[in-house]
């Protein structure tokens, strides 16, 4: 039988999530995905509303709107590990309308594998949209992925450079058993 090939940076962001959560359990593995859905939901939705925008955060330049950001609301969403709080962004005249999540849609589930995906394979635009719009039934365009992924960007930069514990206890399990 063939060892089944997987994708390096994969395996490198599961042994991390294995590393910062200490998981042990399947059910340890599901409350760490929990944790990382959320942050990673709104961070999308974040870029999504620069692109509404057409300006970042905090972003002290002249603005060609007079639409600015109001705040979060609170929505839960369900996913496959369980329900996941999250702050989706508002702005004052109320014409945002989420893609990735859209208002009054609760369930998430079905895009969670592809979501992830897309971060951990470093997709290129092209193949962000072409996901997105695999998931949503609608294209977008270059830049408003371009938004959604440097919003998320330093997020994911800043966990992978957290520090490290100095040693990691290794246990190696080698034998043969020849019963016959």
């Amino acid at each position: 039988m063939r060892k089944l090939k997987r994708d390096p940076n994969s395996v490198e962001l599961a042994n991390k999530i294995i590393e910062q959560y200490q998981t042990k359990s399947v059910e340890d593995m599901q409350e760490a995905l929990k944790d990382i859905f959320g942050p990673m939901f709104e961070s999308m939705l974040k870029g999504e509303m620069n692109h509404h925008l057409g300006y970042e955060s905090n972003d002290k330049g002249e603005k060609e709107t007079s639409n600015r950001r109001n705040g979060y609301g609170k929505k839960f969403v369900k996913t496959t590990t369980g329900e996941v709080e999250i702050a989706v962004p508002r702005d004052r005249d109320g014409s945002f309308e989420p893609q990735l999540i859209p208002k009054r849609k609760r369930d998430v589930s079905s895009i969670e594998d592809k979501v992830i995906s897309m971060y951990v394979r470093g997709m290129s635009q092209r193949d962000i949209a072409s996901t997105i719009e695999d998931i949503y039934g609608f294209s977008v365009s270059h830049e408003m992925v371009s938004d959604i992924t440097d919003s998320v960007l330093p997020d994911l930069e800043e966990w992978q450079d957290h520090p490290l514990n100095s040693c990691y206890p290794l246990v190696f399990v080698d034998c043969l058993n020849n019963d016959s």
